[in-house]
């Protein structure tokens, strides 16, 4: 008798699901259709006879037989592309520098650790700044990349995400809303979020004072929690402690900010380019997510 093997197409295609949030996501990550994907996870409840996931609304949650099959596909897939990789007569190798807010370092776990499964001779090294700092580093070629909010006095680079920004305050509590408006923004410097808000306040003829500054949201999360200020977020950067206004609030609209992915000046190495192309794609299966 056979003993029975999983398909790992099937297995990759689940820990898509997973790692972007929706079968929208996942097709476009695998470059499948979403009628795809979804046959490919009846596929496998089939094969086992099993239900993995349930429906939530747009979005969809594994099942605790889900969740399990889920760490396995992991491990085998890891193997896979290990052996894949050692087996390849021309194996990436070299070292590879990225530069990212401390913000946004949240929305790539799942990218570094798909990337250290394709190619575990990688030396991968990321280091937190500002992104004023950050474009700096990759244009004097001290970083390979770098992932940074865009700058308004120093656009360039590779847009590849777009998201509005949004007044929050604390899920249960919140400062009033009366003049002079207590802020918690990042430090001078820092980013474009404080400049925005300011720049938006002051055409909407509001007053406003600084109740807490930080260079990370980090350092902003506390007090805003707390109610005693108001900050600025993307949307994805919100947290169960966070709760956006909305136009009631009386506070001005803000603008979208741009993500922008910047490369060193000289020719972009192997490993480069391939952690780039997996950026892009995180990030635009979380915009699909949203």
């Amino acid at each position: 008798m056979r003993a029975p093997t999983f398909d790992l197409t099937l297995l990759r295609t689940l820990v898509a699901i997973a790692d972007t949030g929706s079968v929208t996501a996942a097709a476009k990550r695998l470059a499948y259709t979403q009628s795809t994907v979804s046959m490919q996870l009846q596929r496998l409840e089939a094969q086992l006879e099993l239900s993995l996931h349930e429906r939530e609304g747009r979005r969809l949650r594994f099942t605790p037989e889900g969740e399990r099959l889920l760490a396995h596909a992991r491990r085998l897939l890891a193997l896979n592309d290990e052996a894949f990789s050692d087996m390849q007569a021309r194996q990436v190798t070299g070292d590879l520098v990225l530069g990212i807010p401390e913000d946004y370092a949240s929305l790539l776990p799942s990218v570094f650790a798909y990337f250290h499964q394709l190619y575990p001779a990688v030396g991968l090294t990321v280091i937190c700044g500002t992104s004023a700092h950050l474009v700096e580093q990759v244009k004097a070629a001290e970083i390979d990349l770098a992932l940074v909010t865009r700058q308004r006095n120093s656009p360039g680079g590779d847009v590849i995400r777009r998201e509005p920004l949004l007044w929050a305050v604390g899920i249960n509590q919140q400062p009033l809303l009366s003049d002079p408006i207590p802020l918690a923004l990042y430090s001078p410097g820092a980013d474009v979020f404080r400049e925005v808000a300011e720049q938006a306040l002051q055409a909407a003829g509001r007053d406003w004072r600084v109740a807490y500054t930080s260079q990370s949201m980090a350092g902003l999360a506390p007090i805003v929690t707390a109610g005693l200020a108001v900050v600025v977020v993307t949307r994805s950067m919100l947290t169960p402690s966070l709760r956006p206004l909305d136009e009631s609030s009386g506070l001005p609209a803000l603008p979208t900010i741009e993500l922008a992915l910047h490369r060193a000046p000289h020719r972009p190495t192997e490993p480069a380019r391939r952690l780039g192309e997996l950026i892009r794609e995180q990030l635009a299966a979380i915009g699909e997510a949203l």
